[in-house]
């Protein structure tokens, strides 16, 4: 599966059984470099629209929210000590949480392009 972008700034991809839910484009322009982190933690229950991740960053201090349901399988807790890994390009570092979910059809949905970026 390619990469799929939300409106909400996160980007998702399939790993194996499970989604890594990163930082998008769309959301590092959103907040600006990001400072602080607050992770939820492995085990997790979410449904779409909760809140995923506080983060502080240069141009805003918010919460970006979930746009699938599923339980929290892995935490990127790096994040928390080095929460810039989340300003990389690279989806190696700036992903936030893998997620064991079977909304399937809703993100088969999302955008194949990073939302604000016309290329």
């Amino acid at each position: 599966m390619t990469v799929k972008y939300h409106e909400s700034g996160v980007w998702i991809e399939k790993i194996s059984d499970n989604y890594r839910i990163g930082l998008s484009e769309k959301g590092q322009d959103d907040i600006g470099e990001v400072m602080f982190v607050e992770l939820p933690e492995e085990g997790t229950n979410l449904k779409a629209g909760d809140v995923l991740l506080g983060v502080e960053g240069a141009k805003a201090v918010t919460e970006l929210t979930i746009p699938i349901s599923g339980t929290i399988t892995a935490v990127h807790k790096e994040v928390e000590d080095e929460p810039e890994l989340l300003n990389s390009a690279d989806k190696t570092e700036n992903w936030i949480v893998e997620l064991a979910s079977s909304d399937h059809d809703t993100v088969r949905t999302f955008s194949d392009k990073v939302w604000g970026n016309e290329n």
